[in-house]
């Protein structure tokens, strides 16, 4: 029993370490964001502020911290939605008909390993040939396919878990592909369909290089607005870490909403019985 009580307190004391340590860069975020400015030069450093009010969290969003916001959520949703969409229909056709082969699903997420850099430039071209600079559906249709070669592997591995007797019974009564898809498959990996949509908006609402190359002055995710805030002269510290800390909210909310989902989603098919 002794035995047992010490693992059970080291483990404890590991977890409460490890928590502590990827937590102090957030929190050290939270006290920047409410430091004046001679507070975060000084040395040694100062941890706690000696005020806490919101001047820097408004003066952050009234230099297009609220635009930023809004518009990372706008971008961040509709790509989503279009990868699910696409990305579901993608992963079921190729879990149940083996379309392209055994190794097609893998060289579909090869195509997320390559590097941004490599097609921001013939998407600058694309976009400048459409006149599509600086507008929501050149974001969202960029994010969109770098999202789906990853909606579209995480996908297939769960229909590939689901047992295809159900679908075949679904048919068998009467049901069409497309109605045995949508009344059957996809109820049942609502789990996984979360996870991976929770994961398709946070790379969206995280992206810097293609938003940073396609907005200019119109669209300006909060990515980009963060950047902005370091001038040549001055570097806004309070209000960059305040804006971050209010655009990290609507990810952190979401997964905590999503988390029973997002459990289930990343253990469906773990354990095979």
């Amino acid at each position: 029993m002794r035995w047992k009580n010490g693992m059970t307190v080291a483990i404890f004391t590991g977890i409460f370490v490890l928590l502590a340590i990827a937590l102090a860069p957030f929190v050290w975020n939270v006290m920047t964001s409410f430091k004046d400015k001679g507070e975060y030069f000084t040395y040694p450093p100062v941890f706690v502020p000696s005020t806490f009010d919101l001047e820097h969290y408004l003066q952050g969003l009234r230099l297009g911290g609220a635009k930023g916001i809004k518009d990372s959520f706008v971008i961040a949703s509709l790509t989503t939605i279009l990868a699910i969409v696409f990305g579901s229909l993608a992963a079921y056709a190729l879990s149940r008909f083996q379309i392209g082969g055994e190794n097609f699903a893998f060289w579909i997420l090869s195509v997320r390993m390559m590097p941004p850099i490599a097609s921001v430039l013939p998407l600058f071209l694309f976009f400048r040939f459409l006149r599509w600079l600086d507008t929501y559906q050149a974001l969202i249709l960029t994010y969109a396919l770098v999202n789906l070669p990853f909606a579209v592997w995480m996908m297939k591995g769960f229909f590939d878990e689901l047992p295809i007797e159900l679908e075949e019974a679904a048919l068998i009564d009467g049901c069409g592909r497309l109605g045995a898809f949508l009344r059957v498959a996809l109820p049942l990996v609502a789990p996984g369909l979360v996870a991976t949509a929770l994961f398709c908006f946070m790379f969206s609402w995280n992206e810097f290089l293609f938003a940073l190359i396609l907005g200019r002055s119109k669209v300006v995710p909060v990515t980009v607005n963060i950047a902005g805030l370091i001038g040549g002269h001055e570097i806004l510290w309070a209000e960059i870490s305040a804006v971050s800390i209010v655009a990290s909210v609507p990810i952190i909310v979401m997964a905590i909403l999503l988390q029973r989902y997002l459990v289930r989603g990343l253990t469906l098919g773990a354990v095979k019985g």
